[in-house]
């Protein structure tokens, strides 16, 4: 795994992550009863984006370095997954392994 690739994982793994833990702990206007004119109900009124980002930041750092670890020992190659999806290794226009 080449440090692109490595910093491209870190992304979707955090925000993965991010859009899981965004709904937590969200106090929406119509919880708290107090609607703005113009405004949804479910519009936030608290988000505590901050401390979220921090949480997504430790989870998504924990959950990069095992796969990261999983990439680079072998323990699971691209052959592995291709081969539990069906497919095989592919195979070149003449027929020989590609």
């Amino acid at each position: 795994m080449g440090v692109m690739s490595g910093l491209v994982l870190f992304a979707v793994i955090w925000f993965m992550t991010f859009f899981v833990v965004l709904p937590f702990r969200i106090k929406t206007q119509g919880d708290l009863g107090e609607t703005l004119p113009g405004t949804h109900a479910g519009a936030p009124e608290h988000h505590h984006l901050r401390p979220k980002a921090l949480i997504t930041t430790v989870i998504a750092v924990l959950l990069w370095g095992i796969i990261a670890v999983i990439i680079l020992s072998g323990a699971i190659s691209v052959d592995d997954v291709g081969s539990f999806m069906g497919g095989g290794r592919p195979v070149a226009i003449d027929g020989t392994d590609g």
